[in-house]
């Protein structure tokens, strides 16, 4: 009814092929409007063609923050969350419980590495304590042998034990190599929080508040399945697109650029409050959901976290300590 008309191509590159061969076919067409499901380097490579240089890219998978910092572009915007916004849903929470001591045990991968200068940072930010940062040094293949949870049973208490007075453990397991089998054996009775355990997300299959639970049913009914989180940022790309598309009565490229970018923009995402992007590194504003395997727990920002403009900035990286510097 209001007179536009969309058309969502899909294009499918294979594992093992070329990524910005395919991009190029597609962006030969004109300025495009791409929802980018890409790893980080695939991305970069997308984004750096001189034929991408009036697109719009929309990253809906990696929350790597180099592509919000150093290797930020200006035609990329990122709808999913980074390790830093992650790691600050979760420790405002913490420090909300009064669990500000935290044990880290952390896997051996450049994105595990990036993932615990998130919780240390989270940590100098809100006043935790980080009692002991450890190396997850088992062979995690073990696991899936005949006695493997004999094995795991055996290792996780080794791994976790004599760490001092602790209130969780974190798990820095970005891969899950390790991390879901740290619940429930550690040496210590603790809850394990992290990349596994109670973990941030922008959507999880139990959420149900502010329409939640009708995106759920609605999605579940079309896919026979539950909505992962690449689903849901994949959606609200979307989304975005539309909503700048209608209320600006726009359709060129440009123009919907401007106007994500402007104060007029906001998409609503089913989580209580209008979302938009910060102008400073194109990441999106939006509440965090702090959830367990089967349900939601909290949602972060949490009470008592302060900001002068969008508490949503209280999460990741504000203006003041961002190092974009688009190209």
């Amino acid at each position: 009814f209001l007179g536009q008309k969309y058309v969502l191509a899909e294009d499918i590159v294979p594992a093992d092929s070329d990524v910005v061969a395919k991009a190029k076919q597609v962006l030969a067409q004109g300025p495009a409007i791409i929802v980018a499901d890409l790893k980080a380097a695939d991305l970069l490579a997308v984004a750096g063609l001189p034929e991408a240089k009036n697109a719009i890219l929309l990253n809906i998978r990696s929350s790597d923050k180099s592509l919000r910092q150093e290797d930020c572009r200006a035609n990329v915007f990122h709808i999913i969350p980074d390790w830093a916004m992650r790691a600050d849903a979760l420790a405002q929470y913490l420090i909300w419980k009064k669990w500000s001591r935290w044990f880290l045990l952390e896997g051996t991968k450049a994105s595990d590495k990036e993932y615990v200068a998130a919780v240390e940072r989270a940590a100098n930010r809100f006043g935790g304590t980080i009692v002991e940062e450890r190396p997850y040094k088992f062979e995690t293949g073990a696991a899936r042998s005949d006695t493997g949870y004999q094995q795991v049973q055996t290792q996780m208490p080794q791994a976790t034990q004599g760490a001092g007075s602790y209130d969780v453990v974190w798990v820095a397991d970005t891969d899950q190599s390790f991390g879901e089998y740290v619940p429930y054996r550690t040496y210590d009775p603790k809850p394990v929080v992290g990349t596994q355990g109670l973990i941030a997300v922008a959507w999880h299959p139990s959420y149900e508040q502010y329409a939640g639970m009708q995106l759920h049913d609605a999605f579940e009914q079309f896919a026979k399945r539950d909505m992962t989180e690449r689903d849901y940022t994949a959606w609200l790309a979307v989304r975005a697109i539309g909503e700048s598309a209608t209320r600006s009565g726009k359709a060129d490229v440009n123009d919907l650029r401007n106007y994500m970018l402007s104060d007029a923009f906001t998409v609503a995402g089913d989580k209580g409050e209008g979302m938009n992007f910060r102008k400073w590194d194109h990441q999106l504003r939006q509440p965090i959901l702090v959830a367990g395997p089967r349900d939601v727990v909290s949602i972060s920002p949490q009470q008592g976290f302060l900001h002068p403009k969008y508490l949503t900035d209280t999460l990741g990286y504000d203006q003041p300590e961002s190092k974009c510097k688009f190209r």
